[in-house]
């Protein structure tokens, strides 16, 4: 199993707040945007006597008011085409595991977000990268490039949209034409959507399940992590209306017995948040993107790509390897008594050697921790070539 690029270089944060120093986490994509208080009353005010275990997919209520919500999304589901799960995390763990057996390849543009690694690995599964490049905002690849990689092993493309790491927002045109390829080669499309509602420039989301035709094709997995700042409650789902997917997914869903009662009733209750605490969101996304992709591209030598949805951006900085660099920051780089922790990006490629230039960039924080945390970045790189 891969380390975690996100995580790994815990120990080194953590030392370094022992010994006094303020350690601004850049690395991973915990929001500081509060929790609907809907969500958090429903678990305060709730008068249960017994703790029970749910039904394995999930309790009915949520799931009925979850296909209600993605109605309101024009992705019209059924509460039995939804599983809940222990976070994205599980519905992606039970994707590969219910679509693919060993040595099986799935096909990933590449950077993709880390634990796609780790879950491949864990099933068997073969990731076969389709590199995307910062030089063109990391844009889909060809679509011929997707093909030239499908092979009689190959039973899946996996897309993230909107996009972690790079924050990028694949089109309506870019899932048509993934739906074309899944449907001639009758490969799974599978699309982590866990960012949908960050959508910035006035884009809007297109999900893989509104795309006609593609029901035996198209999984979906979800979380209500980031839409609800809910990181915490581990609960997502997988929703297709694929019924074998479903069925061999509940085999998974039942060996781990049942998703945690309490965040479903947190959850099922966060449906309730008003479109105006999204608005107010995403404004504050787009906001701090435009800071942070703005400020970075001062410091000489460093290239960003500019995201179109989720929260995070991918910097090229002019260092030979910013796993080196990140642990440096944490261990001997200090301004002011503050440092900043970053996630190297060679974590996020399966391709040896690509990212090993490269930092994923969360922007979840206040932009007054973003300019502190860019003034140190423009002073750590001074000192670590100079």
């Amino acid at each position: 199993m891969p380390s975690s690029p996100i995580r790994k270089l815990v120990p080194f944060a953590e030392h370094a707040k022992k010994n006094g120093a303020k350690v601004i986490h850049l690395n991973i994509g915990q929001p500081d945007i509060k929790t609907p208080k809907v969500a958090l009353d429903a678990v305060k005010n709730n008068t249960l006597e017994i703790l029970e275990y749910s039904r394995t997919e999930g309790s009915d209520a949520y799931r009925e008011k979850l296909a209600k919500y993605y109605a309101k999304n024009d992705i019209l589901v059924d509460a039995q085409d939804i599983i809940i799960t222990t976070g994205g995390s599980e519905a992606l763990a039970f994707a590969m595991g219910t679509i693919a057996d060993m040595g099986d390849e799935i096909i990933i543009p590449e950077p993709f977000y880390a634990n796609y690694n780790g879950f491949a690995i864990a099933a068997g599964v073969r990731v076969v990268p389709v590199e995307s490049r910062i030089e063109d905002n990391f844009a889909l690849p060809p679509i011929e490039e997707f093909e030239k990689l499908i092979t009689p092993s190959t039973r899946a493309i996996l897309i993230c949209n909107p996009g972690n790491p790079t924050g990028y927002l694949y089109s309506q045109e870019e899932i048509k034409k993934l739906a074309v390829i899944a449907k001639k080669h009758d490969l799974f499309l599978i699309a982590d959507e866990v960012y949908r509602e960050f959508t910035y420039e006035g884009k809007e989301h297109y999900s893989i399940l509104q795309e006609p035709g593609l029901e035996n094709h198209a999984i979906m997995v979800d979380s209500v992590s980031k839409r609800y700042s809910m990181c915490g409650a581990r609960i997502g789902c997988l929703v297709t209306k694929n019924k074998e997917v479903i069925a061999t997914s509940m085999k998974f869903a039942q060996a781990r017995l049942s998703p945690p009662t309490y965040a479903q009733i947190a959850s099922e209750a966060a449906l309730e948040t008003p479109q105006s605490y999204f608005d107010e969101v995403k404004e504050e996304y787009v906001s701090r993107r435009d800071f942070l992709v703005a400020e970075l591209s001062k410091i000489e030598g460093v290239k960003v790509a500019k995201p179109q949805g989720a929260f995070y951006c991918i910097a090229e900085l002019p260092v030979n390897d910013t796993d080196d660099f990140s642990q440096w920051l944490l261990e001997d780089y200090r301004l002011n008594g503050e440092t900043v922790m970053l996630a190297p990006a060679a974590g996020f490629y399966s391709t040896p050697g690509l990212g090993k230039n490269q930092v994923r960039l969360a922007y979840v924080l206040e932009k007054e921790s973003l300019k502190r945390a860019v003034a140190i970045l423009k002073e750590a790189l001074k000192s670590y070539i100079g």
